[in-house]
């Protein structure tokens, strides 16, 4: 099926339910368009499919609840009693997190959202009860009991209850590990302390994804703890034997609790989430299953056009049930898979010649095909707290819906309301085309200083006329009604 030819029939779904929504905001009360949006399905329904490779992919959860309604998961947590962390004192924070794990979505915004904000609760945590204990880690006894609690306060708020498994957290991520140090005072007698807090109290993350004057500071501050359990080391830091470098990361977990004592855990939260999207940016989390069928389709020249696109297509669509991504993750996810795709002979740019855009490498809300379930889930995608009208949100819901989500490259949360549920912010800067890359070139850092970050080039007409006939039918339309319910 080719691209114009899928974008039509899409349209003409998403306009069947955009009518829909349309009439039964006008027909029905808020409390009858949820049990519109609220759906039965069968249990087949909710089984991913087949992909290309025999391992399993995440899939878009179709049991959203409706996004018109608040948090009704909310219970007393059972704590264990042996915890000392304060979660009273960090209730924001803690609310934070569970709105950033939120159980449905926990799995397609971990490499982004949840993982990165729950990984620094536990470090903001840790740090702050130093400030009373004077030691940077809990022992190896208490360790197991408050990772219970954690995630026992975090899933009475809403959060995942596989947090274990998504974030890959132990209790060995509240303790020293293998670091040396751990006591406020002897850490402070090893490190340069008033320039470690002087690089890293406030952070640009942008530009200090490219300077790493605090990535610096911190490397250096592990380092020298990390020597005081190694004599072999030299003492400058410069000369650290492999076996020794899970040490080192060790003690950078130290030396951010240390930071997180230090600073206000707002503060904290915002330069851990800074620090973690210079790594986050830099990899593409996508696991490329076996393009073989791919290859026979579009390798050694193309000889038929339709068959390589469809081809395309079809690998694409097991890409967009993985997870959501940044547009910087995406731009190293087309320039992976093109030099992937370049090893089995396919020599011509295979995205210009079938519309693959940045955004096809990232989860699609509208690619699941399910009507009354789509509509419940595209809700999520939007960030209309200041519209209060449950009708104009759906509609907008429909509109946005062929477009898919690419997730800002800066530290970003989800967020809550009661009109739109739970939401976060895409990036919609539509249809910039893939690059497809050069081999005989390196890819362009995205620290040179040529690149605006975390800007994106616009996309090219040619590749945006196809989808701006459909997208202007779309915004007369949804214009159209929106301004009969006002």
């Amino acid at each position: 099926m080719s691209a114009g030819v899928s974008l039509l029939t899409m349209l003409f779904l998403e306009l069947f339910m955009l009518f829909a929504c349309f009439h039964e905001c006008l027909s029905s009360p808020v409390d009858q368009l949820k049990s519109y949006i609220l759906t039965q399905r069968g249990a087949d329904a909710f089984l991913p499919e087949i992909t290309p490779s025999a391992a399993p992919q995440p899939f878009l959860p179709l049991l959203a609840p409706s996004p018109l309604s608040p948090f009704t998961n909310s219970t007393i947590p059972k704590l264990s009693g042996l915890c000392m962390l304060n979660f009273t004192a960090s209730q924001s924070l803690m609310t934070m997190t569970s709105t950033d794990c939120w159980a449905a979505f926990a799995p397609l915004l971990a490499n982004v959202i949840c993982c990165p904000q729950l990984h620094a609760t536990l470090v903001i945590l840790v740090g702050q009860l130093s400030k009373e204990t004077g030691v940077l880690a809990l022992n190896r006894t208490l360790a197991k009991p408050c990772l219970s609690d954690i995630e026992q306060v975090l899933e009475g708020q809403g959060a995942s209850d596989d947090l274990k498994q998504v974030c890959l957290i132990h209790p060995s991520n509240l303790t020293e590990a293998s670091c040396p140090v751990k006591d406020v005072d002897e850490f402070e007698n090893t490190v340069n302390s008033s320039e470690l807090l002087a690089s890293c109290e406030k952070i640009d993350p942008v530009k200090e994804c490219c300077d790493q004057v605090c990535q610096g500071a911190i490397s250096d501050a592990a380092t020298r703890i990390a020597l005081k359990a190694s004599d072999p080391l030299s003492m400058d830091g410069t000369h650290v034997l492999p076996e020794h470098s899970t040490r080192v990361n060790d003690c950078k977990t130290v030396v951010l609790r240390w930071l997180a004592s230090k600073l206000d855990p707002y503060r904290a939260k915002e330069v851990l989430r800074g620090l973690t999207n210079c790594n986050v940016n830099k990899v593409c989390p996508l696991v490329f299953p076996n393009m073989r069928h791919v290859a026979n389709s579009c390798g050694n020249g193309i000889s038929n056009q339709t068959a390589c696109c469809d081809a395309m297509d079809s690998y694409v669509s097991h890409l967009q049930k993985q997870t959501l991504i940044t547009n910087l993750q995406a731009l190293d996810c087309a320039t992976s898979l093109g030099l992937k795709l370049q090893t089995y002979n396919i020599t011509k740019n295979v995205y210009s010649l079938c519309h693959i855009s940045l955004k096809d490498f990232s989860l699609q809300v509208g690619s699941q095909g399910k009507m009354l379930t789509t509509l419940r889930i595209s809700s999520y995608f939007l960030h209309l707290k200041e519209v209060q009208n449950p009708c104009i949100i759906c509609i907008f819901s429909l509109v946005l819906l062929v477009s898919g989500c690419l997730l800002p490259s800066l530290p970003s949360d989800a967020t809550f309301d009661k009109f739109s549920g739970i939401s976060f912010i895409c990036d919609l800067n539509d249809n910039i085309p893939a690059p497809w890359p050069d081999p005989s070139l390196l890819p362009a850092s995205s620290c040179n200083k040529t690149v605006r970050i975390p800007a994106l080039p616009a996309a090219t007409n040619a590749q945006s006329r196809l989808y701006n006939e459909y997208a202007a039918v779309y915004l007369l339309i949804a214009s159209s009604l929106i301004m009969m319910i006002l």
